[in-house]
């Protein structure tokens, strides 16, 4: 007897292809929906079978789709993510509403974590679940509501929060240090200079070339230099007076207004790279997610 073709198969064999198809591996899809790795291979097994067609090539260590697999991918993606909105409404209509938003370590630590209590003394029963990462996560595949993304104007997507300009940086106390004044560009020679690692093999900086070159004095070179991982470290051995850095403003221009850094000569230099807000397309159905998203073009106007 011949198949309806109209025929749903079983829910949970779904839901399990959508976990394994997502993590692309039936190990940690097995992980995520708490089954064994044999019983998330039966599961597949099962619902390939059902359609008639495989939906993985098993390759050496690493699972494909399949044409077919990318198809049902396509479709169980924004259904499931429906159905759970849908099922946890209806579960717990009281329930607390969680936001999900990815952005860059610096940009959570220096402009919004010392902001964020606003909007959640704003939005009470709303909890924000904050991702800071360099990666660049997918918001509909991984779950995020919203992205501030920073990268070159050029390749901006979304609505843009705001620009960037470098402007030099130091802690109050080495401005005031004794003996190696920091008044100009030139007196850079006396100090050590603090950078983020580029591709730059040697020499001077990529940000600190550029600054200086605009400032009119490319031949500076400086006593020492420091490099970091990551643009925090930067700035935290700034505040601790370990030497100049490019401030990226608007990130630091709380630790400006404090005096916890100072400016000790030139002007900010704008930058062709700018923050940017995206939301994922099922967010902008989501009264708290549009709200978040509002008060973050809020918070880049004040």
């Amino acid at each position: 007897m011949s198949r309806d073709p109209n025929r749903l198969p079983p829910l949970d064999l779904l839901v399990a292809f959508e976990a394994v198809a997502r993590q692309g591996s039936i190990t940690r899809g097995a992980a995520e929906r708490f089954v064994t790795q044999s019983a998330m291979s039966r599961q597949i097994a099962a619902l390939e079978s059902e359609l008639g067609t495989p939906l993985f090539q098993r390759r050496h260590r690493a699972l494909a789709l399949t044409d077919a697999g990318r198809q049902l991918l396509a479709a169980c993606t924004p259904v499931l993510a429906q159905l759970r909105e849908v099922v946890a409404a209806i579960r717990a209509p009281l329930s607390r509403t969680v936001l999900s938003l990815t952005t860059t370590p610096s940009f959570a630590a220096l402009w919004l974590i010392p902001r964020l209590a606003g909007f959640t003394r704003e939005h009470p029963g709303v909890d924000v679940r904050l991702d800071a990462s360099f990666e660049r996560r997918d918001l509909v595949r991984e779950g995020f509501d919203l992205a501030v993304r920073y990268g070159p104007l050029a390749q901006a997507e979304g609505r843009r929060l705001f620009g960037e300009a470098i402007v030099p940086v130091c802690s109050p106390a080495l401005r005031r240090q004794a003996g190696a004044p920091l008044a100009t560009p030139a007196d850079l020679a006396q100090h050590t200079l603090l950078q983020v690692a580029n591709a730059q093999p040697g020499g001077m900086p990529l940000e600190w070339e550029s600054w200086l070159r605009a400032a009119g004095a490319p031949q500076v070179q400086p006593r020492s230099m420091l490099t970091f991982n990551n643009y925090n470290e930067t700035i935290a051995a700034a505040l601790a007076g370990q030497g100049v850095a490019l401030g990226r403003r608007p990130l630091i221009d709380a630790l400006l207004r404090k005096r916890q850094l100072v400016v000790p000569f030139g002007g900010a230099t704008d930058t062709e790279r700018v923050y940017s807000l995206l939301l994922a397309p099922a967010a902008q159905a989501r009264p708290a997610a549009l709200a978040m998203a509002d008060w973050l073009v809020a918070q880049t106007a004040g």
